[in-house]
């Protein structure tokens, strides 16, 4: 057992260090290696403040190099609390180790991982990026209580680290998914919303790309054809809910019902629904159905997240610009678009309204801050794991014939 005091001075358990002053300053008050030089591995560490290595808190990388042992670089991110600590040992013959597990609250350890996350660490940091834009109860609930340009005090030059965020939530994601899909028990359903140019292809696509596409159906909808207004205005989603053990991602959802079909009453007009069942309450009604529908799944193992992706007025603008301007993206461009961009006060009533009466603790809304795609990103990546781990999921325990037929058909096999 290596133990490195806060000035790098006393070993012990054998080997030798210099004391050579990288760690005054306290940036890393104590760190306790276990193993030899050929096999080391970072078990415990506290770290502290000191205004001249940099406060521990806002986001950043330090460089720490000490002799004979080198701490590659620790990383904060947010809140006060160093999210994660790479070691990488110099020693004779070039041998290199690296742990990745986050530290906690000036406390934790750094374990094998090659960079990855502990699990639980990682978890708890998905509820602490996710959980501000969560809404679960919508009575008194403003939108303009959430900023679009939010990220938490992070600036542009955090999108780099943001990516790496990403990608290990993107692998977290993937094995609890392979926990869904194994236990055969629950299903996930994504619902997300936006206005035009909000990013929700952009984050269905980068949130999910990690997961395997066995276990994940992505649906859009769009205007309703002639066969979907022959039925109620959930009947086309209901056939595409997703089986138990998938995640289903809907592209806009029921949800445009109490939408577009809210800030254009023609369209209302047309879905041949009978005089009688259109009155001044249907609004209200049709939140009643929806939150009836959302608890019925919830009930049979379907949980439901629901994701408002929240881009100013302003960004949508800059988007649409280059939408025309640069070529490769003209396509994405609807003159259609910029005319349902007139009505943009009517829309984000229609949403605050929306939110403020299907908001629940079993079916919760995030109001996603989407001026910043990467940002956006991670808090929509934090939710999705939020939401799996809460399921507590875990592979399926083998019963003792089970096992059996395993020793069993090992023995066949190896016999061979």
């Amino acid at each position: 057992m290596f133990w490195l005091n806060d000035s790098g001075g006393r070993v012990g358990g054998g080997g030798s260090v210099s004391r050579e002053g990288v760690f005054v300053g306290a940036v890393v008050k104590r760190i306790v290696l276990a193993g030899s030089a050929n096999s080391l591995a970072l078990v415990d560490a506290q770290v502290a403040r000191h205004e001249r290595c940099g406060r521990v808190g806002g986001q950043g990388w330090r460089v720490l190099n000490h002799g004979f042992h080198e701490w590659t670089r620790i990383r904060w991110w947010g809140r006060g609390r160093v999210r994660r600590a790479e070691l990488g040992l110099s020693a004779p013959g070039g041998l290199r180790g690296e742990g990745g597990e986050f530290l906690r609250d000036r406390r934790g350890w750094v374990g094998a991982g090659l960079g990855m996350m502990k699990s639980k660490a990682l978890t708890e940091m998905a509820r602490e990026y996710s959980r501000p834009y969560r809404v679960t109860k919508g009575k008194g609930f403003r939108l303009r209580d959430f900023d679009p340009g939010d990220t938490m005090g992070l600036g542009s030059e955090a999108k780099p680290k943001a990516k790496e965020a990403l990608a290990e939530g993107v692998g977290a994601m993937a094995a609890l998914q392979e926990k869904l899909y194994a236990q055969d028990k629950w299903a996930v359903l994504l619902i997300f919303q936006a206005m035009d140019a909000a990013g929700k292809d952009g984050v269905i696509k980068h949130v999910m790309t990690g997961v395997n596409p066995q276990g994940c159906e992505v649906h859009s909808f769009k205007a309703p054809t002639s066969e979907d207004l022959d039925h109620d205005y959930l009947w086309r989603c209901m056939k595409r809910l997703p089986e138990r053990g998938r995640i289903g991602i809907f592209n806009r959802s029921y949800y445009e019902e109490t939408l577009v079909v809210r800030v254009h009453p023609e369209i209302l007009a047309g879905q041949k629904l009978p005089p009688e069942v259109v009155g001044k309450r249907i609004w209200k009604e049709r939140f009643e159905d929806i939150n009836g529908f959302e608890r019925y799944l919830g009930r049979n193992g379907v949980l439901v997240r629901k994701f408002f992706l929240h881009v100013s007025k302003d960004e949508q603008k800059r988007r649409f610009l280059d939408r025309i301007d640069d070529k490769t993206k003209n396509w994405k461009f609807s003159a259609g678009d910029v005319k349902e961009r007139g009505r943009w006060d009517d829309y984000m009533a229609a949403y605050e309204d929306m939110i403020r009466n299907t908001a629940t603790e079993e079916s919760p809304w995030y109001v996603v801050p989407a001026d910043n795609k990467w940002f956006t990103r991670v808090v929509v990546a934090a939710a999705v794991i939020d939401a799996l781990d809460s399921l507590k999921l875990e592979f399926p325990e083998l019963g003792e014939e089970q096992r059996k037929q395993l020793v069993t058909s090992r023995a066949t096999l190896t016999g061979e």
